[in-house]
């Protein structure tokens, strides 16, 4: 039986804010978020654009690093994606 993959992702909403969230399923909760069906915060700032994402094989090592995100403000935020794009991170 195969583990569960854990995922942590990082939405880019319309109106240019952040989303982090944490999913076992990463196409389905996307799905959600679109409908207007996932987190409070997401619905009616769609369309979405994945700005990071993470798998993690322990589901403690995710929700830990979503918290970390969820604690960042916006330019500590900029400054991580940046530097994952530059391969700094």
């Amino acid at each position: 039986m195969k583990a569960a993959e854990h995922h942590v992702y990082i939405l880019e909403c319309k109106d240019g804010s952040y989303y982090t969230g944490y999913t076992t399923n990463l196409v389905q909760r996307l799905r959600m978020h679109e409908q207007g069906k996932g987190a409070k915060y997401t619905r009616g700032r769609g369309p979405f654009r994945i700005v990071y994402h993470e798998v993690f094989d322990k589901k403690s090592d995710a929700m830990r690093m979503e918290y970390e995100i969820k604690q960042w403000t916006r330019k500590e935020k900029e400054k991580f994606l940046i530097d994952r794009e530059e391969g700094l991170s």
